[in-house]
Parts: structure tokens; C-alpha cells; sequence
């Protein structure tokens, strides 16, 4: 194939590949990794360097099916909707099958990382990629869907857990942890939902905000991430040591209020403030660990 002297293909392939990263989002990873890695530094025996990687790719790879999978679903709404509507699928700059292959690939190479890290973590992989189908549904039905993203999102330490200890045991740590991670998620994506309080009534769209309002839902949510701080709190008071650890845990309950004030602005708030917030969490459990210098 020869390149046209105008280089038309090369911005061709530029522009496609910008479309694709946009719609991929891989960057939102930063939300789930921490916590599936500070899941996975619960659990006995210690995380290996080898079983590090492949949960890091299965990760990426079952992440990049939920977006796919809610993106998929989620089409026709997002065309509706003044905000999602230059989205790229619904906007037409990927095609859907496209978006179903990248889908599909996605969670080969998450089945694949599974299988390799071992074969009982291979059989744990239906339930994912059941609660990645029903979150999106949930919003036809329920109020309550924020709930079906936070237990979504908990399954991340979960699994974490699982890939290394390979046996359900000792749970209170994984529990405390996972039960942050709902509330915590449940908590944001409702005031996520507010800035769509009037387009999800105009479309059906089920939502709290949409139900009660967006005054009362952040109240709503106040109270999950009050609850998920709490749980956080309770894993180190049970099963946690060191000051460090202990003030970068206290530090959470500061980032939930600026969450809150900041809830306008949403890359600020949701994207920014929450990345932090995991990253914070992972460093409280990290330093907590005997094997580090000063803990």
C-alpha cells in the first residue's frame, strides 16, 4: 500500500486511533487497579511480581469489556441524552460491531490473564461479566442501579483477593475493603447522575436523582460515603497497623467532602478526585504491610 503525498492515510490513521482512545478510556483504570491490587496485598501468600502483571492485564482487559458492554447497551440512551450523545458510538465514529470485537477481544485476554494465573480464577469469570450485562439494565428498572455499579466495581478486590490466595479465607479485611469499594462507587456515580437529572425524566432513564432530586440524592450519597469510610476504618482498626497508614486512610474522609464540593465540576471531581482517593486507599494497605521499612 502506498502513502498518499498529502499524508491523508497517516491523519486518517491518527484520527481513528484518537476516536478508539477516546472511546477505550483506558486511563479509567486508575479507578479499579488500586483497589484490585490492594485486594490482592490482602491475602496470603505475598503478591508475586509474575501474578502482579497478569492481574493488571486481566484487569485492563474485563474493564475494557464493561465499558464496551455499557456502551453497547447503552447506545440508543446516550443518543438521547445532550451530554453522551457526541459519545463515539452513538455519535456514528465507531461502528457497532466494531465496539462488539473490542468487547469480545477484551474479555479473551481477561479469560486468558485468569487462566493463567490459575485455572480456579478462570472458573470465577462468568460472575464479572454477568454483573458487566445487568449494571446497564438496572437503569431501566431501578432507582437503585448506582447500587448494581458499586457491587460491580467491589468485585475488583474481591478477585484481587482470589488471585492470590486462590481460596475464600480470612475474610473480614476483603469484605471491609469490598464494602467500601460499593459504597464509595454507588456514592459517586449518584452524583454522577445529577448532572442528568432532567434528560434521564424526559427519556425513562431510571436514576435517584431523577426520582427524588439532586438535592436529595447527594444526600443519598453523603450518607453511602460516610457508610464507606466507615468500612475503610473498621478494616484498619481490625486489621491494619501504622500511623502512616492510618493518616492516609483519615485522608479519604477529606477527599469524600471535596468530592462533594466539587461535584460540578466533573473532571475534577469524579475523574481527578477519585483516582486519588484509590491510589490513597492502595498506599494505606501497602504501608501497612510488615515487609515495609517503618510500618
Amino acid at each position: 500500500m502506498s502513502w498518499d503525498a498529502s499524508g491523508n492515510v497517516h491523519t486518517s490513521f491518527g484520527h481513528r486511533l484518537k476516536v478508539w482512545a477516546e472511546y477505550l478510556k483506558i486511563e479509567h483504570t486508575l479507578f479499579s487497579v488500586p483497589l484490585i491490587y490492594a485486594g490482592a496485598l490482602l491475602a496470603e501468600p505475598p503478591l508475586t511480581p509474575r501474578t502482579a502483571v497478569l492481574i493488571l492485564v486481566a484487569a485492563t482487559g474485563a474493564r475494557t469489556t464493561a465499558l464496551g458492554l455499557n456502551r453497547i447497551l447503552d447506545r440508543h440512551l446516550d443518543a438521547q441524552n445532550p451530554r453522551t450523545a457526541n459519545r463515539a458510538l452513538p455519535a456514528g465514529r465507531i461502528s457497532l460491531r466494531g465496539a462488539v470485537v473490542v468487547a469480545i477481544l477484551a474479555f479473551i485476554v481477561a479469560l486468558a490473564a485468569a487462566w493463567a494465573i490459575s485455572p480456579l480464577c478462570l472458573l470465577i469469570a462468568p460472575i464479572p461479566l454477568a454483573a458487566f450485562v445487568g449494571y446497564p439494565l438496572l437503569k431501566r428498572t431501578t432507582r437503585w442501579a448506582h447500587l448494581g455499579l458499586g457491587v460491580t466495581l467491589a468485585l475488583g478486590p474481591l478477585c484481587g483477593f482470589y488471585a492470590v490466595a486462590l481460596e475464600w479465607r480470612d475474610l473480614l479485611p476483603i469484605v471491609m475493603l469490598s464494602t467500601f469499594t460499593a459504597l464509595w462507587s454507588a456514592g459517586f456515580d449518584i452524583l454522577y447522575a445529577t448532572l442528568d437529572e432532567e434528560s434521564d425524566r424526559r427519556t425513562g432513564v431510571f436514576s435517584l436523582p431523577a426520582a427524588i432530586g439532586s438535592r436529595q440524592a447527594a444526600r443519598v450519597a453523603a450518607g453511602m460515603h460516610a457508610l464507606a469510610f466507615a468500612a475503610l476504618m473498621i478494616l484498619f482498626s481490625t486489621s491494619l497497623h501504622g500511623a502512616v497508614s492510618g493518616l492516609l486512610f483519615t485522608l479519604t474522609g477529606g477527599l469524600f467532602v471535596l468530592q462533594h464540593l466539587l461535584r460540578q465540576h466533573v473532571n475534577l471531581a469524579f475523574f481527578h478526585v477519585n483516582a486519588v482517593l484509590g491510589c490513597v486507599v492502595f498506599l494505606g494497605i501497602l504501608l501497612s504491610q510488615p515487609s515495609i521499612p517503618g510500618s
